[in-house]
Formats: C-alpha cells, structure tokens, sequence
C-alpha cells in the first residue's frame, strides 16, 4: 500500500538541516536555516556559528513564503516585479513574503508537504545551499 506524507516530520528537517549545513560549510559561509511543516509553522532552525542575527527571521520567511505560495521563493520574486500580477506582495502578511531566492517548497508527489529557507550568504549562494538540501531531501527519502 502507497504511503500517504501529508507534512515533513522532525527527521525530515534535520536531513534538509544537514545537507543546507553542509553546503554552506563547503561555500565557507555561516547560515541560518529554517524548515517549516505543510502549515507554514516552524519546524526546525539551525543557526551556524557566526550566522548573521539579521538573516534569522529571513530564512524563516523564506520557509514561510515557499509554502504559503507554493514556489519558490525566487519564482515568487519574478512574478513580484513592478507591472507583474503581484507587485507587492512582499508586503503582506505581516511582512513576511519574501521575494528574492532562498526558500523552497518540499513536495511529496504533487502536494507541498513543507519548505525550507536559507539566508546567510549572497542570493546565488542561498539558492545553492537550499537547492543542496532539497536534493539531499528527494535523494533520501523514498517512500513506496
């Protein structure tokens, strides 16, 4: 029988944790990572040795954003740009919508079961290390 995932569990953080920590490792940059369930809400935080304190409630929203939009955080951003449908939104929701690279959503199938965010380094650099976890993410978890 098909397993049914409706939400990232607490291990399924820290794998997303550890692969972010390690990339951040590799580019020599201290990061703040966040991973937020199917409902938006903080799972887990991890915050690197040397992270800036400013980059904490960013990586946060980008978590947050990657799950309330289900997209990316820097597919938002494109969408987000004056003359685009959703010019703006950035400040909604209690400022939290973030709109440049960094945040992911985590699916299972079809559907959004989570989102992870990263912020410590330049924007190329956050996508790296959330693209890093996300890939870390689908090649462990294997559900049947």
């Amino acid at each position: 029988m098909p397993t049914t995932v409706t939400s990232l569990s607490l291990e399924d953080a820290k794998t997303l944790i550890a692969a972010g920590e390690a990339k951040a490792e590799q580019l020599g940059v201290p990061y703040n990572l966040a991973v937020v369930d199917a409902g938006g809400n903080l799972l887990a935080f991890a915050r690197q040795d040397g992270a800036w304190l400013g980059s904490i409630d960013i990586a946060i929203h980008k978590a947050f954003t990657a799950r309330a939009f289900d997209m990316t955080t820097e597919d938002l951003g494109a969408m987000a740009t004056p003359k685009k449908p959703l010019f703006g939104i950035q400040n909604t929701n209690d400022d939290r919508v973030v709109i440049f690279g960094g945040g992911a959503p985590i699916k299972f199938g079809e559907s959004v079961i989570g989102a992870v965010g990263a912020s410590g380094g330049t924007v190329d650099q956050d996508l790296e290390v959330v693209e890093a976890a996300v890939r870390a993410f689908n090649a462990e978890k294997t559900y049947t």
